[in-house]
């Protein structure tokens, strides 16, 4: 199948500025593309992985990703829809800039050029700026743009309106010097991409450059991907644990894993039509969930985190803890409830395991706790009689899917 076909097949094309060109360059020539990441984080989010999936495929027909981390244009904040960015300090921008390369490079590996666009814009100074660029963008041309034009009810500062001009600076200079013919970005991103176009055509006479852009990755009813019950989804495993990220995907619904699977995963068509077909005829299996929990597991932390992170999903649903590694166990610690409390009652309270002393108990009677898997009925159980897991950790469980970790304290260990 010809790229382009492969890429609009899978939803990963939305505007385009040239059909042809687009056609002429993905599927006839091997080509430069550039793709911008803002450095307003030390790490990229889930939702990163659109873009940086797109360009492994890329990769993969034998394009050359040019990386353009916003190490200045972090500085200046592309404009939201509803309210002006909080402004971060240069040292912010160039260290989260570092991070996010780190992040970039495990993911692309080295067929790819890594730039920071702070190294070219510093140097301009307000004078060749307003001559040499502000020049060419007539006034009523930025109003037009949709980002800028919903916020002028509301308010917009200079320096997030004079964000396009910047953005568009970037796309000149890596045309002029690395010869690169093609901008992807995010579908909030066409009205930045096409003035970059417009800067190339008006400064250099040249019409052979290409933006493209891709929907915006939603949830099937709407709502924002990459968001859990905890929060921003980061693929700096410090922030979000593989396991959490394994359990987001893995908890995917029908209506969106396909989708997924299509945009946040390298398998080719006819596998992904295989994993639908499979769903189609035995939904309960969630075979097409489990396949992409393990895919984006895999591409973000490697397949020692995978197997991690599938350990201990395996001994949470049948609640067997004996043989989880150390490893295991830290992430239990940073995924569920956690206390030091040796008294069980008060523990169960802590862990939010009961909501009262009373029901507590009433659990204790009832036969609902388990102590690493093992049923407790008495009232004034001591955790001090019971065997630690790693000599630190201790599972406590209420009915099937409720979980807590009890961790002794330095001084309670002997």
């Amino acid at each position: 199948m010809k790229l382009f076909d492969l890429l609009k097949q899978r939803n990963m094309i939305k505007d385009i500025s040239d059909t042809a060109l687009a056609k002429k360059f993905l599927n006839e020539q091997k080509t430069r593309f550039y793709c911008g990441f803002d450095p307003s984080s030390t790490s990229l989010t889930v939702g990163h992985l659109v873009q940086v999936v797109r360009s492994k495929i890329l990769q993969s027909f034998g394009h050359t990703p040019i990386i353009v981390i916003g190490g200045a244009t972090g500085l200046i904040g592309d404009p939201k829809q509803n309210h002006e960015r909080k402004l971060i300090s240069l040292e912010s921008s160039l260290e989260n800039s570092k991070h996010i390369e780190a992040q970039l490079r495990n993911l692309l590996g080295d067929n790819a050029i890594y730039l920071n666009n702070y190294e070219w814009l510093k140097d301009i100074n307000l004078v060749d700026y307003l001559r040499e660029y502000g020049k060419f963008f007539p006034i009523n041309y930025m109003l037009s743009k949709d980002t800028i034009s919903k916020r002028l009810e509301k308010g917009i500062s200079y320096t997030e309106f004079s964000y396009m001009i910047i953005q568009s600076i970037d796309f000149l200079h890596l045309y002029n010097e690395y010869n690169c013919k093609i901008q992807f970005g995010g579908s909030d991103q066409w009205g930045n991409i096409t003035s970059g176009l417009e800067l190339i055509r008006k400064k250099n006479h040249e019409s052979e450059v290409l933006g493209l852009s891709s929907p915006l990755l939603l949830k099937s009813d709407g709502t924002k991907f990459g968001k859990s019950e905890s929060g921003t989804l980061w693929l700096d495993k410090k922030l979000t644990s593989p396991y959490e990220l394994y359990q987001y995907f893995l908890n995917s619904s029908d209506q969106d894993v396909i989708n997924y699977l299509k945009l946040l995963t390298t398998l080719n068509n006819s596998e992904i039509n295989e994993y639908q077909s499979k769903m189609n005829e035995n939904p309960g299996s969630r075979l097409a969930q489990k396949k992409l929990a393990e895919e984006v597991v895999i591409m973000v932390h490697g397949i020692k985190e995978l197997n991690i992170s599938k350990e201990v999903t395996n001994a949470l649903f049948y609640g067997k803890f004996d043989n989880l590694a150390i490893e295991s166990f830290e992430i239990l610690e940073k995924t569920l409830q956690k206390t030091s409390n040796m008294n069980l009652i008060e523990a169960l309270i802590e862990l939010k395991l009961a909501s009262s002393k009373r029901e507590a108990r009433e659990f204790i009677n009832n036969n609902a706790i388990q102590i690493n898997g093992k049923k407790i009925n008495e009232l004034d159980y001591k955790f001090l009689e019971e065997k630690f897991y790693h000599n630190k950790y201790l599972v406590i469980r209420r009915g099937k899917k409720k979980y807590g970790i009890v961790k002794k304290n330095v001084k309670d260990i002997n």
